[in-house]
């Protein structure tokens, strides 16, 4: 597995939150961390259909145009009683004419597990998958997961999302009840980034 040895890296993304969550993550390793957007890079269609698919275009996409080592991450979640979905396509759940509508998404989510009448417990699990590539086209991919189950009606308002209706397991409250630090500390992204920085900054 390659080492990262730089002292900049690229995080595909033109969501500041997302950056400040991988930022609290890498602080430890005093790497200066930029995004797509101080480069003033595009987003990437994302035409793949696997979670390490769409991240592999994103993290590759930014090491070619930069030059510099690149971190990407796709996510979502993954319901059980609809067979996976939303999945991959869990942002595209919430398109609407005038932006994203998770509240829309959410309801969409609980009308097709009541009209499939799943069983309870309604299993889910937010999946994100981390891609490190770089400019020669190297890279290494960390996948993550955090189990849990869907519930009705939403609850929190912290977080973004499908949070409100996500009660990970071993816990009594959502995601969207859940401090935004402390989540970050247990997420499925969490545990992508421990086997990243196991792997490449240990």
């Amino acid at each position: 597995m390659r080492k990262f040895d730089g002292k900049e890296l690229v995080i595909a993304t033109h969501n500041r939150g997302k950056l400040e969550e991988i930022a609290d993550l890498l602080s430890p390793f005093g790497v200066t961390l930029t995004s797509n957007a101080d480069h003033g890079l595009p987003e990437p269609d994302e035409t793949e259909t696997t979670f390490v698919g769409n991240a592999r275009i994103k993290a590759h996409a930014a090491a070619k145009a930069t030059g510099l080592p690149a971190l990407a991450d796709d996510s979502g979640i993954e319901i059980d009683g609809l067979n996976g979905a939303p999945g991959v396509y869990t942002a595209d759940w919430a398109e609407t004419p005038d932006g994203r509508d998770f509240k829309m998404a959410m309801e969409r989510a609980w009308r097709e597990l009541e009209q499939l009448n799943a069983p309870y417990p309604r299993l889910a699990r937010f999946c994100c998958t981390l891609v490190l590539a770089w400019p020669d086209g190297h890279d290494e991919v960390f996948p993550g997961i955090m189990p849990g189950e869907i519930v009705w009606p939403m609850r929190g308002d912290q977080g973004h999302g499908y949070d409100p209706i996500f009660q990970p397991h071993g816990y009594d409250i959502t995601f969207g009840e859940m401090d935004r630090w402390e989540k970050n500390k247990i997420s499925h992204r969490a545990d992508a980034f421990k086997k990243l920085i196991a792997g490449c900054f240990g």
